[in-house]
C-alpha cells in the first residue's frame, strides 16, 4: 500500500487539533421555533419509495414535523410563518456516516449549509467527542445531530495512538468495550491491527451490551468471518480486496502487513466468475453487513499537489492547522492515478446490485475531505458509476438513519419526524447533483433561509482562519 493511501485511510490526525469551543451565538433554547412554520405547495421527496409527491403542505412545530400531506388535509394555524414551497423540493436532511469531527464550529456550519444534518463520528478521543456530541445535539453548537464511537479499539501497537488504544488480549478487549459503554458511546469502532481472538472478544462483549461494532475489517480475518461474527458496518474497501483475491484462488495472509496491501485486487473484479461473486455478496447481505465505502477519500488523492499548495476549491473552510497536518502526512507524495477509486466505485455498484445496504460517508477530515461538500461529491461518484439516484439518496439519508436506530425520526419525512429537512430548487431524484441546489434548511425545526445559510458559510470562513 502506498504512503498516500495509508494516510488517507488512517485519518492520523495530529494530537491537539480538536477544538472544543464554548457556546456560540445560537443558544440551546433558540433551536426551537416560537411559532410554527407551514411549507405550502412543495414537492416532497419520498426517499423510501423513491418518488416525488407534488403539492404538499408540511407543518413544522417546534423541532418536529407536525403534519404532512395535501393542502386540504393539513390545517395551517393562523400564527404560522408561511414558506412558499411552490417550485421547490423538500427532502430529508443528508447524513455523513463517517466523520472525524475535529473542528466543530467550522465543520458544523458548513455541513448545515450543505444540507448534511446528521452524522456518525467514527473515531475521536471518547471524552472529547462525547462533549461535542452533547453540545451539537442540545443545539449549543450549530451542526448536525451526531452519534459517536469514541476511541478506536486496535491491536498493539495501535496505528493511530492519538485516537486509539491498543489491545493485546481478549480480556483487555472485553474490558475496553465495557469502559466505552459506560462512557456512553453509541457504537464500538475496531481497526486493522486487531488479532482474531481479540476482535471476536470485542464483538461478543459489544453484542452482550447491545452495541453495534463498526470499522475496518482487521487483516487477521476475512470480511465474511467478521460479518458472520457480528461486524455491523465495514468502512472503506477493506475486506473486499481480499475477498476478490480469495475468489480468484490467490493466497491471502492473515496478519497485519499494511492496510490496503491487496488493493490491487479491486482492479480484477471482472476476472471473478459472476455467479461466484454473487454468491459471496449474497452471504454478506444475509449476514446483515452494511458498508460505508468513502470512495471520495481515494479520489482526492488524484489532486494531492493542488491540496498541498493550499490553493484548492473550498480551501477557505480548512483551517491552517488542519492543512499543515495534511501536508505533514503527504510528505513528498505526488498525485495518484485515478485507477483505484474508479475500481472501488465499480465494486460499490456491485454491492448495491447485490442488495447490501450502503451508507454515504466521507472520512472527514482526512486529507482532501471537506465538510458537507464531500457528501455531495460522494453521492455524485456513486451515481456516475451506475447507482440510481433514488438509491444514492436512500444511502445518504434513510439507510444510515436505520443503521443508527434513528429512522423513526430521521432519514424520512412523516408526521412526528424530526424537522431536519432541505428545500431544493431542483429534483434530486432526477440527478443527485440537484441536492446541491439548496434554497433553505430546517435543522431540528430551526429555519435557515438562503441568506442565513450564506451567513453560516461566511462565519465558517472566518472561524477557519484562526
Amino acid at each position: 500500500m502506498n504512503r498516500r493511501l495509508l494516510f488517507i485511510v488512517l485519518a492520523p490526525l495530529a494530537a491537539g487539533v480538536l477544538r472544543i469551543p464554548g457556546a456560540t451565538s445560537l443558544a440551546a433554547a433558540d433551536i426551537w421555533n416560537a411559532v410554527p412554520y407551514a411549507i405550502i405547495g412543495v414537492t416532497v421527496i419520498d426517499v423510501e419509495a423513491g418518488v416525488a409527491r407534488p403539492d404538499q403542505t408540511v407543518l413544522v412545530r417546534d423541532d418536529r414535523v407536525d403534519a404532512i400531506g395535501p393542502a386540504d388535509d393539513v390545517s395551517i394555524p393562523s400564527d404560522a410563518v408561511i414558506v412558499d414551497g411552490r417550485g421547490l423540493f423538500l427532502m430529508p436532511g443528508l447524513c455523513d456516516a463517517h466523520v472525524h469531527f475535529v473542528d466543530p464550529e467550522v465543520f458544523g456550519r458548513v455541513m448545515v449549509a450543505n444540507g448534511v444534518l446528521f452524522a456518525r463520528d467514527t473515531g475521536m478521543p471518547t471524552a472529547d467527542i462525547l462533549n461535542v456530541k452533547d453540545r451539537l445535539n442540545r443545539g449549543v453548537l450549530i451542526g448536525p445531530e451526531l452519534v459517536a464511537t469514541g476511541t478506536i479499539l486496535d491491536g498493539e501497537p495501535p496505528l493511530i495512538p492519538e485516537i486509539s488504544i491498543g489491545l493485546g488480549s481478549p480480556e483487555a478487549a472485553r474490558a475496553a468495550v465495557r469502559q466505552q459503554a459506560a462512557a456512553g458511546v453509541d457504537m464500538i469502532k475496531v481497526y486493522s491491527r486487531l488479532d482474531r481472538d481479540t476482535l471476536f472478544a470485542i464483538l461478543g462483549e459489544a453484542s452482550a451490551l447491545g452495541l453495534k461494532v463498526v470499522g475496518h475489517v482487521p487483516e487477521s480475518v476475512s470480511i465474511g468471518e467478521a460479518a458472520s461474527a457480528g461486524l455491523a458496518s465495514s468502512e472503506h474497501f477493506f475486506g473486499f480486496e481480499r475477498l476478490i483475491a480469495e475468489l480468484l484462488g490467490q493466497p491471502v495472509r492473515r496478519e497485519y502487513v499494511g492496510m490496503g496491501s491487496e488493493a490491487g485486487y479491486l482492479l480484477r473484479l471482472g476476472d471473478v466468475d459472476a455467479q461466484t461473486m454473487a454468491q459471496a455478496l449474497g452471504q454478506l447481505r444475509e449476514s446483515g453487513l452494511t458498508v460505508c465505502p468513502t470512495v471520495n477519500v481515494f479520489k482526492v488523492g488524484v489532486h494531492t499537489s493542488q491540496f498541498k499548495s493550499g490553493h484548492f476549491p473550498l480551501g477557505e473552510y480548512i483551517s491552517p492547522t488542519i492543512l499543515e497536518t495534511w501536508r505533514s502526512l503527504w510528505g513528498e507524495q505526488d498525485d495518484l492515478p485515478d485507477i483505484l477509486w474508479k475500481a472501488w466505485a465499480r465494486v460499490v455498484v456491485r454491492l448495491q446490485e447485490a442488495g447490501i445496504p450502503l451508507m454515504v460517508g466521507t472520512d472527514l477530515c482526512t486529507p482532501g475531505s471537506l465538510p458537507g461538500f464531500s457528501v455531495h461529491d460522494e453521492m455524485e461518484i456513486w451515481q456516475d458509476a451506475g447507482v440510481p439516484p433514488a438509491d444514492v439518496l436512500r444511502s445518504a439519508s434513510l439507510v444510515p438513519a436505520r443503521f443508527m436506530g434513528l429512522n423513526d425520526r430521521l432519514g424520512t419525512l412523516s408526521a412526528g419526524a424530526t424537522a431536519s429537512m432541505v428545500l431544493l430548487r431542483a429534483n434530486p431524484l432526477d440527478d443527485v447533483r440537484n441536492a446541491r441546489e439548496i434554497e433553505a434548511v430546517f435543522l431540528r425545526g430551526r429555519y435557515y433561509d438562503r441568506a442565513a445559510l450564506d451567513q453560516l458559510l461566511a462565519e465558517a470562513r472566518d472561524l477557519a482562519k484562526r
